[in-house]
């Protein structure tokens, strides 16, 4: 059962960035391909175990193929809406994704909200322990002083969802594909981007 003031006075937000704020242009299965990872390997674990020898060549590879993605990135369906309402009431915008730096810049900038969001706010792969990980979540929390109960946590996946569950902040999935997975560890679950709105 959705909650519908749940949303209505939290302070604090924290966005998954592909699938969420944007539609992604990545192909993860032709990455996997090129990196030579079996299909649906959880990508950045795999090199993660590797020898850092084998691991160096396949992580410049990588951040090539995610940096010629981000460029075709474009915004999701509701997302300028809902940034600008947020932000013109106040609330604390941020990203946590497991992208780097240099493509989340990159994205933000073709997708053109990149003004919403200070540097500071955006939490890379190489700022904290990557996602499903609650401690990109915690670490922002402490950065802005904030109390879990006045935060949120938007994704479209369930690593985003698993990371503000265990750090105990509200979910959102945007579920887009109207899947309804995951229901255990989503507070609010909504189709569009734009139907966050109701909720605020």
């Amino acid at each position: 059962m959705q909650q519908p003031n749940l949303l209505k006075y939290r302070g604090h937000w924290i966005f998954d960035l592909d699938g969420t704020l944007t539609v992604s242009a990545h192909d993860f299965e032709h990455i996997r391909r090129e990196l030579g990872l079996a299909p649906e390997t959880p990508i950045l674990e795999a090199l993660h175990a590797m020898p850092e020898s084998e691991a160096a060549p396949l992580w410049e590879s990588l951040n090539e193929l995610e940096f010629y993605y981000a460029g075709k990135s474009s915004v999701m369906q509701g997302a300028n809406e809902l940034l600008q309402k947020l932000h013109d009431g106040g609330r604390q915008l941020a990203i946590l994704t497991r992208n780097t730096m240099p493509v989340v810049e990159q994205t933000l900038q073709a997708c053109k909200i990149d003004h919403f969001f200070p540097l500071d706010h955006i939490l890379d792969r190489d700022s904290c322990i990557p996602k499903p990980s609650p401690d990109g979540v915690k670490r922002l929390l402490n950065f802005w002083q904030a109390d879990a109960k006045d935060t949120v946590m938007v994704g479209d996946y369930l690593y985003d969802l698993e990371a503000g569950k265990g750090a105990g902040v509200a979910t959102v999935h945007v579920d887009t594909r109207g899947n309804l997975d995951w229901a255990e560890f989503t507070d609010i679950r909504v189709e569009q981007l734009g139907e966050i709105i109701e909720y605020i």
